[in-house]
């Protein structure tokens, strides 16, 4: 077969086997991938500015990663944790614990998936209050399982027809400064949408039916929502105040994402619970909770678990992937990508006029594209328009936001100046060609 039909091969194989609903942004068929690097069946090569919606922090295929990977699978692929137990879980939670913010005894719990970490985290937080009521955002996301889609706040395509939803689940307001719910500017509205929540309270949910407050540090899929470095200390005051439990879930911007290992510790907060997944393993099925001890411990022996968790490949990754941050400094390259982006970003806002809002923090960064600024009329056929601009020309991009109208990136944090560099140029003549 010649090499240049490959890609269609597999298309038209797709078609006959693969669930219309299982949809995928391209139909590039990627064959191989080393670092910030991708490139696909028929030998075409491309950069990868979405690492696979924020899980190749240390990039794609790292020898460490690897060694590890084949390390563990000569030895032993799968027990179950909760029959017949091994030391990389272990060594994988007390890292965990140690790194997660908070200066008390934490306890963590492994799965399979962000979704299913959050599922369990809503578990831990009743079973230890014993209420019910779950409070999250407008905008969030938090995975495609019952519970993760009843929290989620967008309905298409992640809620439409799969309906009726978990009970229980209360939705306010998040800090989005660029659009605020409440119409106010900062900073003089004072954080007005934090002390919001003191009223929600009263019109929404009793605090004490209130089993905790669930929340992104930036909004990953709603659109790089970022908040003023008042809101999350205002916001879990007000928990504080009432013994609702904080839940930070750090799926997206954790594992270094936003130069620091966890994005809470931006703001110099710790959660009661934290969900860790996506970079934890390097594209590993391997996700965990996080969390005080007191709570963690409250469940009943086997009242949270499941077949793969834990899994020893995939705690083995995440193994490497700890050691990786550590041994090559990449919270530091982390810091410094976030630097450059910022530096061109602002100066892609200030040449073309697409662009409404600048908004992130380190490398978690996005572009907020609008028809007028003035209007803030989100552009999301721009934002398509460049997205398949740019890969045409070999740079993976993404779009998110709940107008589909943000473009984010989420590059490994190993990508090399070269590749940015050609990456960002990219994004510029598809900005300029997107804007005539």
């Amino acid at each position: 077969m010649d090499s240049s039909s490959k890609s269609e091969a597999l298309r038209r194989s797709r078609a006959n086997v693969i669930a219309k609903g299982y949809a995928s942004g391209t139909a590039t068929y990627v064959d191989h991938a080393r670092g910030a690097m991708l490139y696909d069946v028929d030998g075409r090569e491309y950069i990868d500015f979405a690492g696979g919606i924020a899980v190749m922090n240390v990039g794609h295929s790292h020898p460490k990663v690897v060694a590890a990977i084949q390390d563990q699978a000569a030895k032993f692929t799968h027990t179950c944790f909760m029959v017949l137990p091994y030391a990389p879980a272990v060594d994988l939670a007390e890292k965990l614990c140690r790194l997660v913010p908070g200066d008390f005894e934490k306890a963590a719990l492994f799965i399979n998936s962000g979704a299913e970490a959050v599922e369990n985290a809503v578990k831990v937080a009743r079973y230890a209050s014993k209420r019910q009521g779950i409070i999250c955002f407008e905008n969030a996301f938090h995975g495609r399982t019952l519970m993760g889609m009843s929290l989620t706040s967008k309905v298409k395509p992640y809620k439409f027809g799969f309906g009726p939803f978990a009970p229980e689940i209360y939705r306010m307001p998040f800090a989005y400064c660029y659009r605020c719910p409440f119409g106010l500017t900062y900073p003089d509205c004072r954080t007005a949408c934090a002390d919001h929540l003191e009223s929600f309270l009263v019109s929404h949910v009793a605090p004490e039916n209130t089993a905790a407050v669930l929340v992104e540090p930036i909004q990953g899929e709603g659109g790089f929502i970022t908040p003023p470095p008042e809101y999350f200390p205002k916001l879990k005051r007000i928990c504080e105040k009432h013994g609702i439990l904080f839940i930070a879930d750090e799926i997206q911007t954790g594992i270094g994402r936003t130069g620091k290992m966890f994005a809470m510790e931006h703001w110099g907060l710790a959660a009661d619970i934290t969900t860790v997944a996506k970079s934890l393993a390097a594209g590993m099925p391997l996700s965990a909770v996080v969390g005080r001890r007191d709570l963690m411990d409250s469940v009943h022996p086997s009242g949270v678990g499941g077949t793969y968790g834990a899994n020893p490949l995939a705690c083995r990754a995440a193994l490497a992937v700890l050691e990786i941050f550590e041994t090559e400094d990449l919270m530091a390259k982390a810091r410094t990508l976030g630097e450059k982006l910022r530096g061109r970003f602002d100066q892609f806002q200030d040449e073309f006029e697409i662009i409404g809002d600048v908004r992130g923090i380190g490398p978690m960064l996005a572009l907020e594209l609008v028809e007028d600024r003035h209007t803030k009329a989100p552009a999301a056929d721009a934002a398509k328009k460049l997205v398949g601009y740019c890969h045409e020309k070999g740079l993976i991009l993404l779009a998110c936001g709940g107008f589909g109208n943000v473009i984010r990136v989420l590059m490994p944090l190993v990508i090399t100046d070269e590749q940015l560099e050609k990456g960002l140029s990219i994004m510029a003549d598809g900005l300029a060609a997107i804007g005539t």
